[in-house]
């Protein structure tokens, strides 16, 4: 089972093992707000949600490139067609091709499905007759979700007044 951590304002940034959860209620680090039917022991319910009592300074914290990073900056949608969903395969793409001195970098990465980026191919966007729907960007900050968690069959009834769209899996 997973806990899922909110931040002060109720923003989800992350989900955690229910063991790690009950380790931060111990140490005082969050506060219970929703608890699963099952009992834990002495008592106590299987966190469900929870929200740190203190707040964390993302900004000093450089957001390191990698490919959760990137599909998590692009919202898990292809740049091109918008296209997502388990059934859609994203995969890096250099707007600036690397043959033409494109760089493997925030500013020149953006996911996108494997027709679009079979189409573009060694080509700009606009040679491609594609438009980038955002320009790729170095994010300040990314939610730390984990891979497992847009795997979930489905999201726990306790988490759902929290969800938002944008992070169903």
């Amino acid at each position: 089972m997973q806990t899922l951590v909110l931040d002060q304002g109720y923003q989800p940034i992350n989900a955690v093992p229910w063991t790690k959860a009950m380790t931060y209620v111990a140490k005082g680090k969050v506060d219970v707000l929703e608890e699963y039917e099952h009992e834990v022991h002495f008592n106590m319910g299987m966190p469900a949600l929870v929200r740190l009592t203190h707040g964390i300074n993302a900004s000093k914290k450089r957001i390191r490139f990698s490919r959760q990073n990137v599909l998590a900056r692009d919202k898990f949608r292809c740049q091109y067609c918008g296209a997502h969903g388990r059934d859609v395969v994203l995969t890096f793409d250099h707007v600036i091709p690397r043959s033409r001195g494109g760089r493997t970098e925030w500013e020149n990465i953006v996911m996108a499905c494997q027709a679009c980026n079979a189409r573009k191919a060694d080509l700009t966007p606009k040679e491609a007759g594609l438009q980038l729907r955002a320009q790729p960007f170095r994010p300040t900050w990314v939610p730390s979700f984990n891979v497992a968690l847009r795997d979930l069959p489905s999201i726990p009834v306790e988490w759902r007044d929290y969800w938002t769209s944008e992070l169903k899996p």
